[in-house]
């Protein structure tokens, strides 16, 4: 479903120098895979969920997406990121002045002005497999870390998207809700049957994955 070839990425690291930080890249992503990408921090993690969610442009290699290359001229990246890829943030990134049920809707509303009524009954549908139908009309600033995890979860799944993106999703809770989050992410994966690519610094969230692949040096293995 998805493949990455030759990947690299540079930045500047000082006036004639640069950061290598990643170094022909290639990965194969099927569908229905659940990915735990690792690696120690600034090892690169984020720059390559960066170029899946089409956030960051690689210096070379391609990304085929669906059987379709995007690192060409012409490319909408806001559709593809809208259409084909849902976002698991560490910080939420909620709305504050959006209820949870309306956060979650919030991706239908790029090419329509509100949400459809097929929409809205998946949005309920979503909260109900992640168990936060009783928190749709709080706000974010009433949610607890672990209810305004779930509820950036469903909102990355409410475009159905072929690949969800998770950057370090349980990393600023505490153990319990960081297992549940976890928990779920596979669970999401198992019934709903979404593609995850999650990057963790926790051997415990990796666990739960089915595949665990590592960054270091500029090399995945």
């Amino acid at each position: 479903m998805i493949r990455l070839s030759g990947i690299t990425k540079k930045f500047p690291d000082g006036e004639n120098s640069f950061n290598h930080v990643l170094r022909g890249v290639s990965m194969n992503i099927e569908q229905g895979d659940f990915i735990a990408i690792k690696g120690a921090s600034g090892s690169g993690k984020t720059t390559l969920l960066s170029i899946l969610g089409t956030l960051l442009q690689p210096d070379e290699g391609s990304y085929v997406l669906d059987n379709k290359e995007i690192n060409t001229p012409g490319v909408d990246y806001s559709a593809v990121r809208n259409q084909k890829l849902g976002f698991v943030f560490q910080d939420h990134r909620l709305m504050p002045q959006l209820t949870a049920l309306e956060n979650i809707l919030l991706p239908t509303l790029a090419f329509q002005n509100k949400a459809n009524d097929s929409q809205i009954d998946y949005a309920k549908q979503l909260m109900e497999l992640t168990g936060i139908t009783s928190i749709a009309n709080q706000y974010p600033d009433t949610l607890s870390g672990g209810e305004a995890s779930r509820t950036a979860v469903c909102r990355a799944l409410i475009m159905k998207p072929l690949l969800v993106l998770a950057d370090e999703p349980t990393g600023q809770l505490d153990t319990e809700n960081a297992r549940n989050i976890a928990l779920l992410l596979k669970k999401v994966n198992q019934e709903l049957g979404t593609t995850i690519v999650m990057v963790t610094h926790s051997e415990e969230t990796a666990a739960i994955t089915n595949k665990i692949l590592t960054l270091k040096d500029g090399i995945l293995s």
